[in-house]
């Protein structure tokens, strides 16, 4: 089963899924979705459509160079079957997806490092332009507590013998 790439989102193409366009010079472009293949009739840049990889990958928003990439890569030329190599592989693309996810969550973090000061200065500047359509609160007056003390019977008469 062949997993194709859709040319304008990159997104994978499931057999039996997708639009399939042949041009004159016999160029085959596969889409995923009705939305990939009219935005490419009406000549839209996918690098400059904000919902595609292309642009992520141009604006810095996902990763584009990793070595795990190269995993993902398709190739046309036919490998001779080898059961050790397949054995091997299939144990490797655990790990391989396991670093590939860390990997992503590091530039994330990266790229949302700023964020967190960026928010809070914008959320007090507006809170500083718009501080009187706040209710104000009402002050509570806090009354003293009255706390009872239990007296036992010679120490109320040891008080009076000092009082006289």
């Amino acid at each position: 089963m062949r997993l194709e790439k859709c040319w304008f989102c990159s997104s994978t193409v499931y057999p039996g899924h997708g639009i399939q366009f042949v041009r004159n010079d016999a160029k085959i472009f596969r889409f995923c979705r009705s939305k990939c293949h009219k935005n490419f009739k009406m000549k839209r840049n996918p690098r400059k459509v904000k919902w595609t990889k292309a642009y992520r990958r141009v604006h810095g928003k996902d990763m584009t160079q990793d070595s795990t990439f190269e995993f993902e890569r398709k190739r046309n030329r036919p490998e001779r079957y080898d059961r050790n190599l397949v054995e091997s592989v299939l144990d490797a693309m655990p790990k391989i997806d396991k670093i590939r996810v860390e990997r992503e969550k590091r530039h994330h973090m990266i790229r949302m490092k700023g964020k967190k000061l960026k928010v809070h200065k914008e959320d007090a500047r507006e809170l500083e332009q718009s501080i009187h359509m706040l209710p104000i609160p009402k002050v509570k007056v806090v009354e003293p507590l009255k706390i009872k003390v239990a007296v036992s019977q010679q120490q109320s008469e040891q008080n009076l013998a000092m009082e006289e």
